[in-house]
């Protein structure tokens, strides 16, 4: 009868650490998989935010044609900063970077033409300038 008792306890005592240590398994996955989508999310929003400060220099030279220089633009609290820098005659490059928490993209645009209208020519996301 002892032994019977003694079986079932340890038995109990077995299923509920199986099945806390699941539980625990199952809470830090959700975790690590929340952080991972945050990290995402920023990354995206870095993107973004480099890509607007690439439009915002694309209208300063549809603004002023001889334009080259750099500006910052801030939308909800993140900064981006481009610079427009000239190729020769209507040849410009754009540069520009993001930072959103720690996550930073970067986008180079390239132009071959600004009159009579603006011709982009490549714009791709890159490592570094």
């Amino acid at each position: 009868m002892w032994q019977a008792g003694y079986i079932t306890l340890v038995s109990t005592l077995v299923v509920g650490a199986v099945g806390i240590a699941i539980t625990l398994s199952l809470i830090l996955s959700g975790i690590g998989s929340s952080r991972t989508t945050f990290t995402i999310e920023q990354s995206n929003q870095a993107r973004a935010l480099s890509s607007a400060c690439v439009e915002e220099a694309l209208q300063q030279i549809r603004d002023l044609t001889s334009f080259i220089g750099t500006g910052n633009l801030t939308i909800n609290g993140n900064t981006c900063t481009y610079t427009v820098t000239s190729q020769g005659l209507q040849n410009r490059t754009v540069t520009a970077f993001g930072t959103v928490g720690g996550n930073i993209r970067k986008v180079k645009v390239i132009i071959n033409n600004i009159n009579p209208t603006l011709q982009v020519v490549s714009w791709q996301e890159v490592a570094d300038f």
